[in-house]
């Protein structure tokens, strides 16, 4: 070899030398970053979509896990046929292209609420259902909305007229066959309704036989609705493929699957934001209600939350131990023990799933802030005496919030459900 190619070399080795020692600090730091202690692994583990157990099945709602029901119950939340418009069906506040939840501040039928739509993501899986957990089950949630006058504005009547008409083949196969009445016996606006008085009037009118044949149907119209609404669950996103890699101890998986920013952000997550006080388990969601101080927003009346959604369930004629619930009273000790001190939940409201959580803005019950950035900041900047006990965090910086906005975008996946 001649001095020239030698020296060459010599040039060449020492810049691969001192390439090597300027990115040793970042290989070292990168492999520091993706190192988790076996406690760690285990909030991974709970968070990781694996841990999320099969679909549970209803005991208030015998025909839950039926694929007959789940099938009629699709077409149900589809058709807009149930509503006093005929414009209106679930899918108008739930759209199946958008995670089966729209982009407004307040849910619009033909009137427009004082909530924002919640997320149907893993609803088979909550106890209590809508913001202020006024539902029990999934089914008699689904109920709510089409007697509403500002969502379906329809009537459990007009309900049983539909089903006569266009799905009696259907409901006979699942149900058995539908009471023997026919149009003459269905006074379209009568429903039991003390607001509407004329409706009403309508309803108590009717025999109380016929009121309750009404009512089964109107009943398990909503179980099958609520068949198909169950089988909505999320689909693995980025951050399960990072978990299941970090259990699994896979580097190159984990470092496909999360940049070092997004993995920042669950460290804070898990760590010194202590996001998982509320919103932990599979689907990043305790199921509880909590005050957060969210601003009430000025053109809505007050809303007291969880607090006055305690007298509303437990007189609910569809709850679980209701004559329309499959259940066993032993299966309703989630409604039986309830803890009904009011006092505990003015103002409180359900903690949603934060799965596919950047896909649905804007944020909170009342759509009150605009972007999942706004929302880390609006919790950020809460005072001490402004936070709850499950709210209390280390102090955060804008980087750090940026992390944390990065991480929460790699909950996203495609959403699967019957079709």
């Amino acid at each position: 070899m001649n001095k020239g190619n030698r020296l060459i070399k010599s040039i060449y080795t020492t810049l691969l030398i001192a390439l090597i020692m300027l990115l040793m600090p970042a290989i070292s730091w990168s492999l520091d970053l993706h190192t988790w202690s076996e406690d760690e692994k285990a909030v991974l583990r709970s968070l990781w979509i694996g841990s999320l157990p099969p679909l549970p099945e209803d005991p208030s709602n015998k025909y839950s896990a039926d694929p007959k029901a789940a099938d009629l119950g699709r077409k149900l939340f589809f058709d807009s046929r149930l509503s006093g418009n005929l414009k209106v069906s679930c899918a108008t506040c739930h759209p199946s292209n958008m995670n089966f939840a729209d982009s407004l501040p307040l849910a619009h039928g033909i009137g427009t609420t004082t909530r924002r739509t919640m997320p149907l993501i893993g609803t088979a899986y909550s106890t209590w259902l809508f913001w202020d957990g006024r539902k029990d089950s999934l089914w008699a949630q689904a109920l709510g909305p089409i007697e509403s006058p500002v969502e379906h504005g329809f009537t459990r009547t007009q309900c049983a007229s539909v089903i006569m008409e266009h799905y009696k083949k259907e409901y006979s196969e699942i149900f058995g066959p539908l009471p023997d009445f026919s149009e003459r016996d269905l006074p379209l606006q009568a429903k039991p309704s003390a607001d509407e008085p004329v409706a009403l009037k309508a309803w108590i009118t009717l025999p109380r036989e016929k009121r309750e044949a009404i009512t089964g149907v109107y009943a398990n119209m909503g179980k099958a609705i609520a068949a198909f609404v169950g089988t909505i669950v999320p689909t693995p996103s980025r951050f399960d493929l990072y978990a299941e890699a970090a259990l699994r101890g896979n580097p190159s998986a984990m470092l496909a699957a999360m940049t070092n920013d997004e993995v920042k952000g669950l460290r804070l997550f898990i760590g010194k934001a202590k996001c998982t006080n509320c919103h932990s388990g599979p689907l990043f969601t305790n199921g509880g209600f909590h005050n957060v101080g969210v601003p009430q927003p000025e053109k809505l009346p007050p809303d007291s939350g969880r607090s006055d959604a305690i007298a509303k369930v437990l007189a609910d004629e569809f709850n679980c131990l209701g004559i329309y619930s499959d259940a066993k009273r032993s299966d309703c000790a989630e409604l039986r023990f309830m803890d009904t001190a009011t006092y505990k939940y003015f103002g409180a409201f359900k903690t949603p799933t934060l799965r596919n959580v950047a896909e649905r803005a804007p944020y909170m019950h009342a759509g009150q802030i605009p972007s999942l950035r706004k929302v880390l900041e609006f919790y950020r900047d809460l005072k001490p005496g402004q936070r709850a006990a499950d709210l209390e965090h280390g102090d955060l910086t804008d980087p750090e919030l940026e992390q944390l906005d990065a991480f929460l975008r790699t909950l996203s996946s495609p959403l699967k459900f019957a079709e």
